[in-house]
């Protein structure tokens, strides 16, 4: 016996295709719906990201001109203390040579003043002396007019 055939009218298979691609949109509508907003996430996420990493070469490069600035201070910082210890050296060589230039100026003094005192006992000296030498010649002029007068 063989079995009669069953056709499904055209009209009940069109409905039947019909509703499951409906019922097929409508179960796919969610997760459809559900992956646009996982899209418009990871859109908003992936420009996020690019924002982020824009703002952190613009950070590196402050953070490089920054460590350069810094590098660059400690260099003249570095100069202008070797530049004042130097100072401090010639200061110091400075007042040890005004040191010894005012012990030179000092004995100098002395010993100027020791000229002056000795020059000034030398003067004196020869005052009295000439002084002495008036006198005896006062008294052998006196004492040869005396003589002359009892000789003559």
């Amino acid at each position: 016996m063989t079995a009669a055939k069953l056709e499904i009218p055209e009209a009940i298979v069109s409905a039947l295709g019909d509703w499951v691609r409906q019922a097929a949109e409508e179960a796919g509508a969610g997760p459809r719906a559900a992956l646009a907003r996982a899209e418009g996430e990871l859109a908003d996420a992936a420009a996020a990201r690019d924002e982020a990493q824009a703002l952190l070469r613009q950070r590196d490069e402050e953070i490089d001109q920054l460590m350069a600035e810094l590098r660059n201070a400690r260099s003249i910082a570095t100069d202008a203390l070797v530049g004042k210890a130097k100072d401090q050296l010639a200061i110091e060589g400075k007042d040890a040579q005004l040191a010894d230039l005012r012990a030179q100026i000092e004995r100098n003094v002395a010993a100027a003043a020791a000229l002056s005192d000795a020059r000034l006992a030398a003067e004196m000296e020869l005052v009295g002396a000439v002084t002495a030498r008036d006198t005896y010649a006062a008294e052998l002029k006196e004492l040869r007019a005396r003589l002359a007068a009892r000789q003559g």
